[in-house]
């Protein structure tokens, strides 16, 4: 699917997307998961599978547009050091041709978009949906074209580059 998608939009309220996750956040992401779900221990398999999916990141022809709450980078999945290591790896990510991450900060004013469920819009052709307990897949096209009239307005509502950029090293600078 993300091989195929040439436009990948995003927008992620609570984690890091999962494309841009470093293995040691993506560990403590899953294993976190997996104990509340209480399923079996699958988190080295997993991470693999989700590194191995960012090589996509850096394939001609594809082009990724992700949104962020400035609490993504301030939650603190696994330790300091795999928090750092993951946002000095989304500094990284954010200066990559094919990459647009913009970050909605808090104090943004007016917002005219509420914080939402964490989706993916593959190009509008369907929408992946994190819920709690499922992913839901969405492909009716007035369900999908809602999402992305969701993500046309918080994309309005995020910063971009440098300052986009200093919001996520302002939480590097919060680890201490």
């Amino acid at each position: 699917m993300y091989e195929r998608t040439r436009l990948l939009r995003g927008y992620a309220s609570h984690v890091v997307p999962g494309l841009f996750q470093t293995p040691a956040y993506a560990s403590a992401l899953l294993s976190a998961i997996g104990c509340f779900h209480d399923t079996p221990n699958d988190t080295p398999a997993a991470v693999a599978a989700r590194t191995a999916r960012a090589r996509v990141l850096h394939d001609a022809g594809h082009r990724f547009t992700m949104l962020i709450e400035e609490s993504v980078p301030r939650y603190q999945i696994g330790g300091t050091a795999a928090m750092a290591g993951q946002l000095g790896h989304l500094l990284s990510v954010m200066s990559l041709p094919a990459v647009s991450l913009g970050v909605i900060p808090f104090a943004v004013r007016e917002r005219t978009m509420w914080t939402l469920e964490s989706f993916n819009i593959f190009d509008d052709q369907r929408v992946h949906v994190e819920l709690l307990t499922a992913q839901v897949t969405l492909t009716a096209p007035g369900e999908v074209s809602m999402y992305v009239k969701a993500f046309m307005e918080l994309r309005e509502l995020a910063v971009y580059g440098a300052e986009a950029r200093a919001l996520v090293t302002d939480a590097i600078d919060a680890l201490g």
